[in-house]
């Protein structure tokens, strides 16, 4: 039995809609009724350590996912201590490329955190460390349509973005082939770009004139905390930001096409299959 954790987020969709495909019975932990094609749900939180114990029962495999939130660490911390106790024997967990216990990026320290608690615990592991993801930008979808520009403090690093799709290919057939015990994935897009290139790859697909413009750390917080975004989630950007532009994303890996057979998807694919959100 395989367990699905953030099945009703992107990545999640997506991976359950593969392992539907696929006719590979799972289950899926949900926090309100849902109906998930191919999926036994089951109703519980990451914060009530009884609905994890419920969830996990029979469970051999578990993919380890959960919405971007301050108490992301502590609500991993516990599904692994609950996985623990259930028997659980893999764990494939989302975590972020260049996570590290020291970096300077929150968001990589915490995932840094939960991979050694699974190392420790002596489960079978499957670490998948994406990077940005090309679907990152359908936040920026109405300004873009609006406005025909998007902002970022990055000036012109480049960064090897990665499709969500190619993210839950390798989830899948982490959670159901053997051979990816014990490894860690870094998983990227084929190049590295920079905004302005992904500016220039969303004209051609829309067919209007579509530019990035670089703003200092400064200006891009306020415009995050307009946007909707907690303060604690905009220091986090910046600081994702702020690795970004000091060149730290731009490596290239071949993990996708090694693990699924499949090349991974470049950022003119990404935006020739989306070119409607962006357009006006």
């Amino acid at each position: 039995m395989i367990l699905i954790t953030g099945a009703t987020g992107n990545i999640g969709t997506e991976l359950a809609k593969q392992l539907a495909a696929q006719g590979i019975a799972f289950r899926a932990l949900v926090r309100s009724p849902k109906t998930i094609e191919g999926a036994e749900t089951v109703i519980g939180d990451m914060s009530d350590k009884n609905s994890l114990a419920k969830a996990l029962q029979g469970v051999e495999k578990a993919f380890l996912l959960t919405n971007s939130s301050e108490e992301a660490e502590q609500l991993q911390s516990n599904f692994v201590e609950a996985a623990i106790e259930a028997g659980v024997q893999h764990i494939v967990k989302l975590s972020q490329f260049a996570a590290a216990k020291n970096a300077p990026v929150r968001f990589l320290r915490y995932h840094a955190a939960i991979e050694e608690k699974i190392i420790q615990s002596g489960m079978a592991y499957t670490f998948l460390r994406p990077n940005l993801f090309m679907q990152g930008l359908l936040g920026f979808a109405d300004l873009i349509k609006h406005t025909h520009q998007f902002y970022a403090a990055i000036g012109d690093a480049a960064i090897s973005l990665v499709d969500i799709r190619d993210i839950a290919a390798v989830a899948a057939i982490t959670l159901t082939q053997p051979g990816h015990e014990n490894k860690i994935y870094d998983l990227t897009g084929p190049a590295a770009i920079t905004h302005a290139e992904m500016a220039a790859y969303l004209s051609a697909a829309t067919g209007k004139q579509i530019s990035f413009v670089d703003v200092p750390a400064a200006a891009m917080r306020p415009a995050l905390i307009q946007a909707g975004f907690p303060e604690w989630q905009a220091d986090g950007l910046l600081e994702d930001y702020a690795h970004y532009a000091r060149g730290e994303a731009a490596e290239i890996s071949a993990a996708i096409v090694d693990v699924t057979g499949i090349p991974a998807r470049d950022f003119a694919s990404f935006a020739n299959g989306y070119a409607t959100f962006f357009a006006a």
